[in-house]
Order: structure tokens, then sequence, then C-alpha cells
């Protein structure tokens, strides 16, 4: 503490120096901005003087920032130094050797031996994975041995020991009743000090392309997930940074919750973005239907709606967009006119023209490439004709003399000779600037229809038996009526961004080295194919839990592997299974596991706690009186107080009831990007990767459920819970909870029907 005191004091000393150099490097910066531009090296001195000031600025203000992170990791340690110790007693050491592990290093005054360890340091794996006695542990120079001799685990808080014993695991159920005891707040909290073995293999996974973590419900695979980002970015710091790094979350929600985990352990956060964010970005000016809306709408479709999404989002409608592009006729090419100012500018057919001129040998990408180029160049020459106009006379005409002013640039009127050569300057400048809108929808792809253009592939799409030919068609009447209003249906995404991929030959971003996926199992085929084919240096890790599916079937893990490896042309695949659940008290896990046709196999964490209680109301009052007795006792004994419903429509219904009796009543949506304490209101599928102190599932009756994923919907709602779970039936339970399920309940009837 004395040595973390001391580093701190300097590093404030360090940080208000840099910081003053800062002010004084940018002061002298803006008093130097400027350019001499009477004679030629004059400019040229100016303009390297000007570079050289910049670069001062950028070193110093870079300065400042690295010591404000060393500060901020300082005054971290200084509430919590380190969670553990191993003693190690190397071959031929007369005597064991004592290190510290924390969420950081710490180094003695003259830099020469660490006295914390950083948890992602090499020897930290022997806390992790091993047991007292012989152990290996990896370094970058290749395997070491070690004899571990003894393993500590301790509780500190606020440079307070609270609690520390000697153990043989890799943490003790002592440190982990205590961390998960604790009540849930609105942020995920890093689990550095608690890290099993299991999740420890995950972390520091740094040889396979494709890793699928399959983690039963608060298994701690996102909390694994993000420790992994963060032992990446520490492994890799000189080839990698965080926003080399994508993380697709499950909602803006989740991506809250989550937010604080990384800054914690004093890294960047990587980049992240949800599903329909990314695909809303890929479309602009489209209204793209979200992952929950599709869900929504999926509940009420008939088997062919649902037969005919099937089939566009399987690997089979993807190969077959490879497949059309591949052989597509330059004449089945749908081109369009590029417009300026409601007049064509460019026809299709000139387009078409200049698109055949180019060698029939290369990709259709690459000769998009050269049409593009080509219309580029044609653009510019048109410029000088356009300048001519009247149309261009007229508005120069127009123009105020600020307006004027801008459009001389960095030429003045003492530069013309006369007045026809400062119109003629003025005249390109104005065309040019005003032409730039043509200029956009060249680069922007616009003089190909690639709508019409999916439609034609669609037309052309083999179908299955049991997809009817008029239902197909139907299908396609509706997605040209949704494109006249500007929306997309989910289902179009992956097949129409890949088509126009293959087309154009954009699309990739080979900056980015991992890609991230949370709730995998939500995501279509053809989506994670983009993806891999959207992101084609990265290496990828999903992670998801087929029991939670609310789209569609449960899927063994294996199965789940080799489907993903196949589909994601994977070289160096690995599968790690989670489970063993933390998140809830042992009596809901069991409840839980016993809905499921392999939930055996689901391990529950031994912290105990009330069962699960099952209400099962035949009227509308007395679900009502039912549902506001239960939040009230909730309310009293815990900080937050889920309500989970199958729909947003009957989650709406639920808050306008609560809100009657209750002031801290929240309706969640997918707009909601914080989560508030008190009474919370939201549809099962926004709790995904949440969790919450207590939850009432709101109405399981087989009538309310019917259509959904039965098992899959109540599986989510109650693993959401960490401390208490109540269950509200209006009439008949869903079959989803069978006798096993039941046996693990406190079910309570209503005595009169």
């Amino acid at each position: 503490m004395k040595q973390i005191d001391k580093q701190i004091t300097e590093t404030k000393k360090a940080l208000a120096d840099a910081h003053q150099e800062t002010r004084a490097v940018e002061k002298n910066y803006s008093e130097n901005a400027s350019i001499n531009r009477y004679e030629i090296d004059d400019i040229a001195e100016s303009r390297a003087m000007i570079e050289q000031q910049r670069q001062l600025v950028s070193r110093a203000v870079e300065s400042e920032t690295i010591l404000r992170r060393q500060l901020k990791t300082l005054q971290n340690l200084k509430r919590t130094p380190y969670f553990g110790r191993i003693d190690i007693q190397d071959p031929g050491k007369d005597k064991p050797e004592t290190l510290y592990i924390g969420t950081a290093s710490l180094m003695n005054d003259d830099k020469t031996a660490f006295l914390i360890y950083d948890w992602r340091a090499p020897i930290s794996g022997v806390y992790y994975n091993g047991t007292l006695g012989e152990v290996r542990y990896e370094t970058p120079n290749g395997n070491r041995e070690t004899i571990l001799v003894k393993k500590r685990q301790f509780t500190i808080k606020d440079g307070r020991i609270i609690n520390m014993f000697d153990t043989n695991e890799t943490v003790g159920d002592e440190l982990l009743q205590a961390a998960l005891g604790e009540q849930n707040d609105q942020y995920m909290h890093n689990i550095v000090a608690t890290i099993q073995q299991e999740q420890n293999d995950i972390i520091r996974d740094t040889y396979s392309d494709l890793l699928l973590v399959q983690g039963v419900a608060g298994s701690g695979k996102t909390s694994a997930i993000l420790q992994r980002i963060a032992y990446l970015l520490y492994h890799s710091r000189t080839a990698l940074n965080a926003d080399q790094i994508v993380l697709f979350s499950p909602n803006r929600l989740f991506s809250h919750y989550i937010s604080q985990v990384l800054p914690s352990l004093g890294e960047r956060n990587m980049r992240q973005v949800t599903m329909s964010g990314f695909v809303r970005r890929r479309f602009e000016g489209l209204q793209v239907e979200n992952i929950f809306e599709r869900y929504e709408k999926r509940q009420r479709a008939s088997k062919q709606d649902r037969r005919i999404a099937d089939l566009l989002e399987s690997k089979t409608a993807m190969h077959d967009v490879h497949r059309y592009t591949t052989h597509l006729l330059d004449e089945q090419l749908q081109f369009s006119n590029i417009t300026f100012e409601g007049r064509v500018f460019f026809t299709a057919e000139h387009i078409q023209s200049l698109y055949r001129s180019q060698p029939n040998a290369m990709k259709a990408a690459n000769r998009m490439v050269q049409l593009k180029n080509q219309l580029i160049r044609e653009l510019q020459r048109r410029v000088k004709v356009e300048a001519k106009k009247d149309w261009v006379a007229k508005e120069l005409d127009s123009l105020d003399t600020q307006q004027l002013h801008n459009l001389y640039g960095k030429k003045s009127v003492d530069d013309f000779k006369d007045e026809d050569e400062q119109y003629a300057y003025l005249a390109y400048r104005w065309a040019k600037r005003r032409l730039r809108i043509v200029a956009d929808a060249i680069y922007n792809d616009y003089f190909i229809d690639i709508y019409s253009q999916y439609a034609s592939w669609l037309r052309q799409l083999p179908l299955p038996d049991d997809i009817q030919r008029a239902e197909w068609e139907k299908m396609i009447a509706n997605y040209d009526d949704e494109l006249e209003l500007h929306r997309l249906e989910m289902m179009h995404a992956a097949p129409l961004m890949y088509l126009r991929d293959l087309l154009m030959g954009t699309g990739q971003n080979h900056s980015f080295k991992y890609v991230f996926i949370d709730e995998m199992q939500d995501y279509s085929v053809a989506m994670m194919m983009y993806l891999r084919h959207a992101f084609p240096g990265a290496k990828f890790t999903v992670l998801g839990d087929s029991e939670q599916a609310l789209f569609k079937p449960l899927e063994l893990p294996e199965k789940m592997l080799e489907r993903l490896s196949n589909n994601l042309a994977a070289k160096h695949p690995n599968l790690i299974s989670l489970r063993r659940s933390y998140r809830s008290t042992k009596e809901i896990t069991d409840f839980a596991k016993s809905l499921l046709p392999d939930g055996e196999q689901i391990m529950s964490f031994t912290r105990h706690g009330e069962r699960p209680a099952l209400l099962v109301r035949y009227s509308d009052e007395a679900v009502d009186q039912a549902l506001q007795m239960r939040v009230g006792k909730y309310h009293e004994q815990y900080e937050t107080v889920a309500v989970l419903t199958k729909n947003q429509e009957q989650a709406q219904k639920v808050y306008r009831q609560l809100r009657r009796q209750f002031t801290k009543v929240h309706l969640l949506d997918m707009n909601d990007t914080a989560l508030p304490d008190g009474i919370l209101v939201l549809p099962v599928y926004l709790a995904k990767g949440l969790e919450f102190d207590s939850v009432i599932a709101y109405d399981v009756s087989q009538t309310n459920l019917r259509g959904t994923d039965e098992v899959g919907m109540i599986y989510t709602m109650a693993t959401r819970a960490m401390h208490a779970l109540t269950m509200i039936s209006n009439g008949k339970v869903s079959p989803a909870i069978n006798e096993k399920a039941s046996q693990q309940l406190t079910i309570e009837h209503e005595l009169t029907r």
C-alpha cells in the first residue's frame, strides 16, 4: 500500500507537468498555425513547421493520456491490490517464491521486480489452472514447469483484507459465494478474481479461428468473453488494439450492462454493435426490421411463411447467391439511370455499354470497379461542359458575397487576368461542387438497381417441395411493396447484402482481427455466413446457449460446432462447454434444468434460496392481483424486480397495470440503453444476457405461450433470476413445465375458479 501511495503521488505530479506541457505546446501551435503564401519556399517551410508542431501536440496529448491511465490503474489497485497469491518452487531453487496476482501489474521503485503480477501474465495461469504439486504454464519461450506449493485467495476492499484462505481449487466456494451473493446492479463486474478453469481455457485460447462457447444460462460465458478480449489486448499489445475487435451484442441494454468491464481492467472498450444496427447502416434510407420485430412477427406467421424465411436464411440460399452472381450474364444486370436535378445525367443504357466494354474474363466485381472509374472520368469531363451551361450562370448570379468568397478558395480577384478567366474559374468550381451528388451516386453504386437484381435472384431460386410457388410469388410481391414504403424484412438482409457485395466488390472489412458474437443461437445461418464474408481476416468467437433459442428448436453443441465450422470454413475450430450455472440459487437452477431434455448435464452452484413459486389463477382479475402482490413483496426485498413477458404488447399492458399501484416502474424497449433500479417490465428477448435480483414470469399458461418455443421461453425467463423467481399462469399451465419441473416448485392454485 505504501508503494502504491508513493507511485500515485509521483504519477499525479508527472500528470500535472504533462498537462502543463500539453497546454504550452497547444498554445504555441495555435500562434504559429498560419502559412506564408507569398513565396513558394516559404509555403513549404511553413507547412513543415506546422506539421512538426502538430506532431508535438499529438505526442504531448498521448503522454498525458498514458499517465491518466496509469493513475487510474494505481487508484484501482489501492482499493484492491490483489486477489490471489501463489507460492512456487522452480527446479534447483532452495525455497519457494511468493507471487501476488491482481487486476494489473505493479513494479517496485527501481523497476527490477514485480510486486503484483497482472492476471493475464503467463505465470498467472498457474493460479487459475493449477492444483498443488507439479504444474506447467505457457510462456512466450515455450512451456515451463514448477511446483505449486500454496494457493491463497483474498477478498480485499478499500485496502483492507476482509477474508483470506488457502485452497487447492481454482477459486474456493467461499469466495464465489461472497461474489455471487451480492445484489445485482446495472453494470456487469469483471470476474478476474473468480475465473474458473474452464473459463480460463476460453480466455487464453489464441489458436482457434472459430471458438464456440456453449454455456448454460448463468455460466459466466459473457464475463469470460470480456476477460478474453482483455487478455488478447494484453497478449498481442503490439499487434492488436481495441478498434480491431467488434462485439455483436443482443441489444443496447446489454451493451450498457457490460460497458464497465474492460475499463475496470485498464483497457479501452472494443467496438460494439447490435445486429440491427449493423444491418441498418448497410441499408441507408431503408427501415430494416430488427431481430425483435422479426421474433414477434414469427410468433404469428403461418407454416408457409416460416418455411420461406427458413429458406432465405439458410446455407442453400447463400450458396445460390454465389452461383447466381458468378454466372450472371451482362444483359441480366439491372442498371439504373443516374439523375441530377430531375434530369437523366447518365442513362442506364450508356452505363451498361461501358460495363460491356470491360473484358469478359474479369470478375463482375472487378468490372464494376473499372466501370466506376470510367464514370468518374466521364463526370470530370462533363463538369467542364456543364460549367458553360445556363443553369450554372443563373446560380452564380444568385450567390451572395460570402458564398462567392468561399468559392474562390485559395485564389483572389487579383489572381485573374480578366473577367472571362475569373468567370470560367468560378463556373467550373460551382459546377464541380453541384455535381458532387453525381459523384456520390457513382461511389455508392446507385447506377445498379440492386433491389431489382435481388428480386430477379428470388424468382430463379429453386424451391423445395414444401414451399408453394404461389406463396413464394406472394412473398416477392410483398418485398416489392415494402420497398416502396422504404422497409425491408430481416430475412432478406443477409442474401441481399451478399448479392450486393459479390457484384460490386464492396462490403468487406479486412482491418478487424477478432469478431465476437453473443447469443448466436438467435442468428440465422445466412447471417453468420455473411459476417464471415464481411470480416475475412478475423478470428471468430461465438457464444450462446442452445437452450435459450427463442426462434428455433434446440441443437446439440457438437452439432452446432460442426455446422458453424462448415459454414464459416474454419480451419481450427474449438468447442468449450460451460455446464455449471453460477447466477441463480440452486433451487432456481434445479427448476430450470428440469425443463430440459438434457438438463441433468447442468450443474447448479450450491447457493441456496427459496423455492421458485408458480401461482395458477383462472381470471384476469386474479392474475392482476397475484402480480401486484408478488411485485410488492419483491420490491421490498430487492433492488431490481423484472417482470418478463412474451412480447412488447404484453409488456405495455403489464406496465399500465403496475403503474397505477407503484411509482418506480419502468417499461423497457429495444431503444433503451440503461438498466434503472426498481420494477422493470420488458419482453423476454430484451432480457437476453441480463440478470436481475428477482424475476416474475408473466403468464406461463398454455394459451399465452402457444406458438412460441415454450421450453426456451420459460427457461430463459427463469434463468434471468439471481435470488427469487415467481411464475404466474392465467389458466392451464404450459406443458413445458413438466412433472419433473413441477416437483421443484411451490405451486399455489386459486381456490375458486
